[in-house]
């Protein structure tokens, strides 16, 4: 693509004829800001014009052509009153109706006793259908001049939809010739179309709406632009490094001192990070694990393999009172293994943070654990070697690489994720990272049994928690919102817990989205020491924490969560050896769709098929529960209608890399999907 081309995307819509100041801003709050925004936003239907209805067909609110007869001409001497048209045919009648209309142009169109063809909006007003300044009005020998299918946009007040037609019209008329970065043989095999043709296509009709050659080249292009990106940057992070060397001497001793046996998820998984550490290549891996699947202990071992290659680790995470669990399990995991390990955190004491500070720079310290304190920039490690990250969900793909360039030349990556993703979808997310996947739960883990209450059975519940506080266990009480909604009916957190602290005096805490950090901190490391039976909380104890001793939680309105969000709270009871409960309460009339999503909780416990449950019932949107920084939202694909599409994509960016193809031709199809922002010398 010439320069000359490239600048024609490029360019300001304000550039274009008929776009004005005025324009433009509207045109900005659907963010169409230069030519290819235009180009890559299509139509979402059509206007139909083709077919003729009689007059007692006729459905108001629509746009329909009629073929009638003009019967009478009415042209009021009072000002500002409609001038008006009565025609016919043989099922009714109907007033085409003009404002600011000319009498003579009217009677131009408009012959007593001739037939036209009219199309327009059809309204009803006094008791009669009428059409008011209709689109078109054309003689019988001229109804082929009648545009039969015109495409609707979805626009914003102030765009007018003819406008911005003619806008779109300009620019795929004017749209240059460019040379495609897909081969011919690829395109016909897959049944895609040419880029232009494509474009041109769906800008002609509603084409998009169903699975079309030209709507699937268009979803392929934006796939590709998304994992080429991934496959530039996972090709920048993944560099030339020292190989780590280690006979897992220390791993091996730790494996028997253990008092379970590793599962075969993490045998393999645990030989997968290895295989990494022992190549010449940096490590950027992602681990997926569903909840309570042994991810720390898996990453507690791959270090113990790194600090006996000679280097330092870090282990991350999002808040102080699970980095501290972190901490107490490496303690315990690397006891008499010789292995110096420090917890820094934002709340670290200075005198205690400038003597890990030394001792980091001196390479005392083999393994530090704690929050983003680790990586401020006054911090120096000797020969960092291993960076782990984990419940880092909001890492995009700048914040990634930066963060392994962080570590130095021979620093490896891993990120830990408890959160099930499907397939495709860590595709367009992670697909940048290599994946190793833990499914199988350890043997010590119980299944949690997990039920259904209607709310006018909460009797039931109450005898329910009388049991297990009598048995020393700890409940979680989930509800959505903080305060009283007078517009959605769910439960305030607020108010439960003043209710349960009536009914179980002095062991009631609150927690939600308001309280302090530091509020926040005290009250969960309160009931992890067992100092309170039920902590009534809104989701934000989601994160992965072990409460050993929470054996139940019941989470209210639970047709109003997601699944996989439901799973992720399930997943906070079941971290210790006895057998737990969660209990979905809801209240009477439940929609089929709330159904669905409580039998599928019910009837599984595996995250990963949940997940691919929840995709296919809410779409991709919002499925995590956060915004992916860094990864901008697709404009058209979706990974559950298009996956094949994906799988596709997928295999041609690994053909890409494997016979090591110039990507400079895919620059134009990269920027025109706004990834090249995302790693700067894709561009």
């Amino acid at each position: 693509m010439n320069l000359l081309k490239k600048e024609f995307f490029f360019e300001d819509v304000n550039k274009l004829k008929g776009v004005g100041i005025q324009l433009s801003k509207y045109l900005k709050k659907k963010k169409i800001e230069k030519v290819k925004d235009i180009v890559l936003n299509f139509p979402y239907s059509e206007t139909n014009r083709s077919i003729l209805s009689k007059l007692n067909e006729l459905e108001i609110g629509k746009i329909q052509t009629i073929k009638v007869l003009v019967k009478k001409l009415y042209f009021p001497r009072v000002r500002n009153l409609p001038n008006r048209i009565v025609c016919e045919d043989e099922t009714g009648s109907i007033d085409i109706v003009y404002f600011n209309s000319r009498e003579g142009y009217l009677r131009k169109v408009f012959k007593v006793n001739k037939r036209v063809i009219i199309s327009g909006k059809v309204n009803f007003f006094r008791n009669k259908y009428q059409i008011s300044n209709p689109d078109y009005v054309t003689s019988l020998k001229d109804q082929e001049y009648v545009v039969k299918k015109i495409p609707k946009y979805s626009l914003t007040k102030g765009i007018n939809e003819k406008k911005y037609r003619s806008i779109c019209e300009q620019v795929t008329k004017n749209l240059p010739e460019i040379d495609d970065w897909l081969n011919q043989d690829f395109i016909k095999t897959n049944n895609l179309l040419d880029w232009n043709k494509a474009i041109k296509k769906l800008h002609s009709s509603s084409e998009n709406q169903n699975n079309s050659s030209s709507y699937r080249r268009i979803v392929f292009d934006e796939i590709c632009a998304n994992l080429l990106t991934l496959s530039k940057n996972r090709e920048r992070v993944k560099k030339s490094k020292i190989n780590k060397k280690f006979s897992e001497y220390l791993t091996k001793k730790i494996i028997k001192s253990l008092d379970f046996e590793l599962t075969k998820d993490q045998k393999k998984v645990l030989k997968e990070i290895n295989s990494d550490l022992n190549s010449n290549k940096r490590m950027f891996r992602i681990l997926q694990g569903d909840v309570g699947s042994g991810k720390t202990i898996v990453s507690l071992l791959t270090i113990a393999n790194v600090i006996e290659s000679g280097y330092q680790c870090a282990i991350m995470g999002p808040t102080e009172i699970l980095t501290h669990q972190h901490y107490k399990l490496a303690q315990k995991i690397f006891k008499n293994l010789n292995i110096n390990i420090a917890f820094l955190t934002g709340k670290t004491e200075n005198k205690d943070k400038n003597i890990i500070l030394k001792d980091l720079e001196k390479g005392k310290i083999d393994l530090v654990i704690g929050t983003h304190a680790l990586f401020q920039k006054k911090i120096k490690f000797k020969n960092l070697g291993y960076i782990v990250i984990d419940e880092q969900h909001k890492f995009g793909v700048k914040q990634r690489s930066d963060l392994a360039d962080k570590g130095g030349a021979n620093c490896d990556l891993l990120l830990m994720s408890a959160t099930p993703i499907p397939r495709t979808m860590m595709m367009s997310l992670y697909g940048d990272m290599d994946l190793s996947k833990i499914s199988e739960k350890p043997s010590i883990r119980k299944k949690i049994i997990t039920i259904s209450k209607p709310e006018k059975k909460i009797n039931e519940i109450w005898s329910f928690l009388r049991k297990n506080i009598e048995e020393k266990n700890q409940i979680f009480w989930v509800c959505p919102l903080i305060e009283e909604s007078k517009k959605i009916d769910h439960t305030s957190a607020i108010k439960k817990s003043e209710y349960l602290k009536k009914i179980f005096p002095n062991e009631v805490y609150l927690l939600h989205g308001k309280t302090t950090n530091e509020e926040k901190e005290i009250i969960l490391n309160k009931f992890l020491k067992n100092e309170f039976k039920i902590l009534v909380s809104t989701t934000i104890i989601e994160v992965g924490i072990d409460f050993p001793n929470a054996n139940v939680i019941i989470i209210e309105n639970a047709n109003k969560f997601g699944l996989s969000q439901l799973h992720q709270l399930r997943g906070r009871v079941g971290r210790g050896n006895k057998e737990s409960s969660c209990i979905l309460m809801f209240k009477s009339n439940l929609s089929d769709n709330a159904k669905k999503r409580i039998n599928i909780l019910k009837g599984s416990n595996d995250g990963f098929e949940i997940s691919e449950e929840d995709m296919k019932l809410r779409g991709f949107g919002d499925i995590l529960g956060f915004k992916q920084s860094g990864i901008k939202n697709f404009k058209l694909a979706d990974p559950i209608h298009n996956h094949n599409l994906f799988i596709l994509a997928e295999k041609e960016i690994k053909r890409i890399e494997n016979e090591k193809e110039d990507i400079g031709k895919f620059k134009p199809l990269i920027k025109l999907y706004d990834r090249a922002d995302i790693i700067n010398d894709i561009a």
